[in-house]
């Protein structure tokens, strides 16, 4: 997966414990208290992926019974209900109510810039901030209601004008953040988790 070194030295100073563990190959989510699962390219890994249905099966109960979850660009195609790529429709997770779609071209590239709506599940909402998003993958079929947690005022994110799919405690957008003073996300996330746990340190999963 696409990690920034730096977020994940600020998740630990943040006093979170990180725990590797990989979707291709671990039959099992290990024990933590939330995840992260970045950016890559899961189109390449498509039969590995679905033959890996125990671990699915696990996250989406898990994601279901309200594990903190985030998940940027290939964690949010991998998390949804399948994938279709060169007329082939692979099963995914399903914990998020969308189907993705593959092209040969960019889908969103580029710098971005976020508002955030409110209806994030993090704690201390902050203004807007910037991100950056490379994605040849849009999603479809995606179901009414679903609550979004940012407005997107440059770039593309899910539609267009969304990003940020919002469902119990799982937050999955095509946009790749930075932890940063003025986006201090990896702090509000640690905090999130430790706060659905009700205890610390804090253990976070980061899938490859």
């Amino acid at each position: 997966g696409f990690y920034y070194a730096s977020d994940l030295e600020a998740l630990r100073e943040a006093g979170a414990e990180l725990v590797e563990f990989n979707t291709l190959r671990d039959p099992h989510l290990p024990e933590v208290d939330g995840l992260f699962i970045g950016g890559g390219f899961p189109e390449t890994h498509l039969d590995a992926l679905q033959s890996n249905a125990r671990l699915r099966r696990e996250l989406r109960a898990a994601i279901e019974a309200g594990l903190p979850v985030y998940a940027e660009c290939g964690g949010l195609m991998y998390l949804c209900r399948r994938i279709s790529w060169q007329e082939r429709r692979v099963e995914m997770v399903g914990a998020i109510p969308a189907d993705v779609v593959m092209s040969r071209r960019p889908a969103g590239h580029g710098y971005v810039r976020l508002r955030e709506t409110g209806k994030g599940p993090w704690p201390g909402a902050g203004a807007q901030f910037d991100a950056h998003e490379f994605h040849y993958s849009t999603l479809t079929n995606i179901s009414a209601g679903l609550d979004y947690a940012y407005e997107v005022l440059r770039g593309t994110g899910i539609d267009g004008r969304r990003d940020g799919i919002v469902y119990r405690n799982l937050l999955a957008s095509y946009a790749h953040l930075h932890d940063s003073e003025a986006n201090p996300w990896a702090r509000r996330f640690v905090s999130f988790v430790r706060r659905c746990a009700q205890r610390a340190p804090t253990r976070i999963a980061a899938g490859a």
